[in-house]
């Protein structure tokens, strides 16, 4: 039995930190690897100047009070002040845009992967280096502000992003995990780093625009999952915990996105597992065991925590919109006089959705809140359409924003289970699209037509997965694999709770996939006259 006081006094625990879009989580874990206490902050993106954006002060107010209710859950359950630490990690949402200058001060404001301004850069690079490269990716951001003749762009000594920005500032460090960093510029598999022919190219790229750029010297270093990347300062302490209790010098395990602690966080590392995480945006990730055999540009490749090679389908927009519907009940309870329980009220709208139509009844709905580039829209409107023939009842109509908060990722799934014909075991489903027991599972299993597992330990999300990753930094043994270190010490008593593809459903997803691929041009009318 641990006794957790003196765990906690003598700094044997290990902390992690996500930045995601819309929480900010830390969860602190024993020796045994478990969640002991957690803290959260609640935020949201904004729209500045056209770019989705988080601002500085916001990301440090939200770490600090994020820190501040984990200290306190400390306080309360064990009776103890969090002073020492015995290693910690930082993870943050994939992608994006952070230029910093040489005294570390914002170039422009942060431009997250939300951003659908890129598709110029993207299609040229995809093109240059036969790699598919996505708008969210962060060599994407930067071909587009050269493209564009941003005056910035001359000025960059570090390019990051959210979770490597986090990581200098508290460990001086510039570093990124590999799967982050495969979310940056495409990933040389043998050497873990960036890949030196697409480096070239690039730099190529960027002189006939007039800039000079030496990309390898403004990236971050590339580490593996297993290796230190550097120690808590005494300025970096402060950032976190300003009462000035947190003591400096725990180590840093190399800071990962959300994909990748994802991956940890489900258990699935190894080769022909993969994970779907739903949220405000929705990704599927397989670990391959061969390489696609051509590019699409639907279809991202990453890498996990460890550099092998994952397929990833994501689509921008997910959850989103349902919850705007979900909040419209919520209103009209509200002006009714009647009592809500927002945990209640999901709970009976979504299993609404179970009674419905296989087809969702001809309904049709696209959660675009942003643009999607899985459908190639840079711009988005959220839309609900009706025919006159339509089954319109709350059963349909829950059934359909929950088919399309997972329409656009399954465009990608398709091309990997369909045309490639990946090998895919079993998907582990983490996020808030699968809290309502059952639902979300078995809609994401009509999707996939693959069997979906949720775990009890799912709820943690990325926190604890980064939090496990420096875990595994401190109790890595001489060859131990991370897959060997995740079923060992980490899921050797999970349990999961898993759904099978029920038939019917699966063929009522096609038929209305087959509605909502039909029905993309007036989504794209929307657009076009909803300015």
């Amino acid at each position: 039995m641990y006794d957790m006081k003196q765990m906690i006094e003598q700094g044997q625990t290990v902390l992690g930190i996500e930045l995601g879009s819309t929480r900010i989580k830390a969860v602190l874990i024993a020796e045994n690897n478990q969640p002991i206490a957690s803290g959260a902050f609640d935020w949201e993106n904004q729209l500045v100047e056209g770019y989705w954006t988080y601002s500085e002060q916001s990301i440090w107010e939200g770490l600090k009070q994020a820190y501040l209710k984990l200290k306190e859950d400390v306080q309360n359950q064990y009776g103890v002040t969090l002073k020492k630490i015995g290693a910690l990690g930082f993870s943050a949402m994939m992608h994006g845009y952070i230029a910093l200058d040489k005294e570390g001060n914002w170039l422009v404001p942060f431009r997250t992967w939300r951003n659908n301004r890129q598709e110029e850069a993207a299609s040229a690079l995809t093109e240059a280096f036969n790699y598919q490269i996505p708008q969210r990716w962060t060599i994407a951001h930067l071909y587009q502000a050269i493209l564009n003749g941003e005056s910035h762009v001359k000025d960059i000594h570090t390019l990051t992003t959210l979770a490597g920005y986090v990581h200098e500032k508290l460990t001086g460090e510039k570093i990124l995990g590999v799967g982050e960093a495969s979310g940056v510029f495409p990933i040389d598999l043998e050497t873990k780093s960036y890949q030196q022919k697409m480096v070239d190219t690039f730099e190529k790229l960027a002189s006939d625009r007039g800039v000079v750029i030496d990309l390898r010297a403004i990236l971050p270093e590339v580490k593996v999952a297993g290796e230190s990347a550097g120690a808590l300062t005494e300025a970096g302490c402060l950032l976190l915990d300003p009462s000035g209790d947190l003591t400096s010098g725990s180590l840093l395990c190399p800071p990962e996105g959300d994909a990748g602690t994802g991956m940890v966080a489900t258990n699935s590392v190894k080769v022909r597992t993969g994970n779907v995480s739903a949220g405000t945006s929705v990704f599927a990730m397989v670990v391959l065991e061969k390489e696609l055999s051509k590019v699409y540009t639907e279809i991202d490749l990453v890498t996990t925590p460890t550099g092998n090679l994952v397929a990833m389908a994501h689509s921008n927009n997910c959850t989103s919109d349902l919850n705007a519907w979900v909040n419209l009940f919520k209103e009209f309870q509200e002006t009714m006089g009647m009592a809500v329980d927002m945990d209640t009220l999901y709970q009976t709208l979504y299993e609404a959705a179970l009674s419905g139509d296989k087809d969702g009844g001809g309904l049709l709905s696209y959660g675009y809140l942003s643009g999607e580039h899985m459908t190639h829209f840079e711009e988005g409107r959220p839309l609900f359409v009706r025919g006159t023939d339509a089954k319109f009842n709350l059963s349909n109509f829950m059934r359909t924003h929950l088919y399309s908060s997972l329409g656009a990722m399954k465009i990608g799934m398709d091309l990997l289970l369909k045309e490639e014909h990946v090998a895919l075991d079993e998907m582990l489903g983490h996020g808030g699209l699968f809290k309502t027991k059952g639902v979300g599972q078995s809609m994401m299993a009509a999707a996939l037509n693959t069997p979906v597992s949720v775990m009890e330990t799912a709820g943690e999300g990325g926190a604890w997965g980064i939090a496990v990753l420096a875990s595994f930094m401190l109790q890595k043994e001489e060859g131990q694999t991370l897959d060997h270190f995740l079923n060992v010490h980490v899921f050797n008593q999970a349990e999961a709770d898993t759904i099978h593809p029920n038939q019917d459903d699966v063929l009522g997803f096609e038929q209305f996939m087959t509605r909502y691929k039909q029905g993309l041009p007036i989504e794209r009318a929307a657009v076009d006259h909803l300015k």
